[in-house]
């Protein structure tokens, strides 16, 4: 244990005395949650909707197909109460709610109104998806004489982002990639460069065994986006003002776990380099821009092309940014993100694994 520490310590000296590797730890993170802070939007599609129908008339039947019939979405389910939607909305199977009122259609002398519920912790989204409603409602309300006799004045609801802050969405998003950053690119260089330099052969032969030189690396860069963590949280809640409704403690530990497995992917991509820019090649290509691409952070997963969106479950980054949303937004706890936090420990472990056995099979 002696041993341990000392080259614990050592791993710290070597990090914190270069400056560039400070700040890209530090100065970076702070940089990304401002800038993604107020970022783009995007177009949505296939976006799947349920219907409460209090009425079950020839009206509503028709708007329902209508909505249906629309690219921009998908017709999930007729639902029989707001638990229901509501449960639904947690569980991520739809975008939005359509509820129509009992006698719809029969009350043509007053205004007749139609809630749209919408899922607003991705604020562009449920913005984009709520005037595609209402813009199809009215164009069929004026083409069909039918219904021109019945006034309709959408009642929106916005889930969750009342506000429809960008910054909700985006902040999962951002936090899912500067780990990556921090872990992946950062454990990776660091050992390579041990390669490069020649001080891995000396590590090698010295009484420390392999797992313990893999957790004496990863163990600081470990800290370090467990520093990063509160430090992003912090400014999203005091500068962005995003809320944490869920428990902090949830989302801390969801981030260590992400956290570990972005170590993971440093660690097994430091056996596959030899160079620090071959290092950090392989995190660009392999990492980051699947993060950003693939993941959900920017492009919704359902406009994908089908083999995309089967990629996609491989990235880690999806899982995590999904769970995160649902606990610092929706306010879930931890039980109900247990399928995201599962294969989130499921890659951990594999990861963990495959870099501990290709680091033995070096040392031969």
């Amino acid at each position: 244990m002696k041993q341990f520490l000392s080259f614990l310590q050592k791993e710290f000296y070597h990090i914190f005395r270069d400056l560039r590797t400070t700040l890209i730890m530090i100065v970076i993170p702070i940089v990304l949650v401002v800038l993604f802070g107020y970022a783009i939007t995007t177009e949505i599609k296939n976006a799947r909707f349920v219907v409460l129908d209090q009425s079950r008339d020839v009206t509503t039947r028709h708007l329902i197909d209508r909505l249906d019939a629309n690219a921009y979405f998908d017709f999930y389910k007729q639902v029989e109460n707001f638990d229901e939607i509501e449960t639904l909305f947690r569980q991520n199977k739809i975008k939005m709610a359509v509820v129509f009122p009992p006698d719809f259609s029969k009350n043509r002398e007053i205004k007749t109104e139609i809630q749209l519920l919408a899922d607003a912790s991705d604020p562009n989204e449920s913005t984009v998806l709520i005037e595609y409603a209402t813009s199809i409602f009215q164009s069929e309300l004026r083409r069909n004489s039918d219904f021109t006799s019945v006034g309709i004045v959408p009642v929106v609801r916005l889930l969750y982002n009342p506000q429809m802050k960008d910054a909700y969405n985006f902040v999962p998003g951002v936090m899912g990639m500067i780990l990556i950053l921090i872990c992946s690119l950062m454990t990776s260089v660091g050992i390579v460069r041990e390669k490069e330099y020649g001080s891995m052969e000396v590590l090698l032969v010295s009484p420390l065994k392999s797992v313990y030189i893999i957790l004496a690396k990863a163990t600081p860069y470990l800290l370090i986006s467990f520093v990063n963590i509160l430090l992003i949280l912090g400014l999203s809640y005091f500068l962005l003002d995003v809320p944490i409704v869920g428990s902090l403690w949830v989302v801390i530990f969801l981030s260590l776990v992400y956290a570990l497995v972005a170590l993971s992917l440093g660690l097994l991509i430091s056996t596959i380099a030899n160079t620090q820019q071959s290092a950090m090649l392989i995190c660009g290509m392999a990492l980051m821009l699947p993060v950003i691409l693939l993941s959900g952070m920017i492009f919704p997963i359902e406009n994908m092309p089908w083999i995309l969106q089967v990629l996609s479950n491989l990235i880690p980054a999806r899982w995590y940014i999904v769970a995160l949303r649902d606990v610092m937004i929706k306010g879930l706890g931890i039980i109900d993100i247990l399928p995201e936090l599962t294969i989130l420990l499921l890659m951990t472990f594999f990861l963990i694994l495959l870099s501990v056995k290709r680091f033995k099979t070096r040392l031969e």
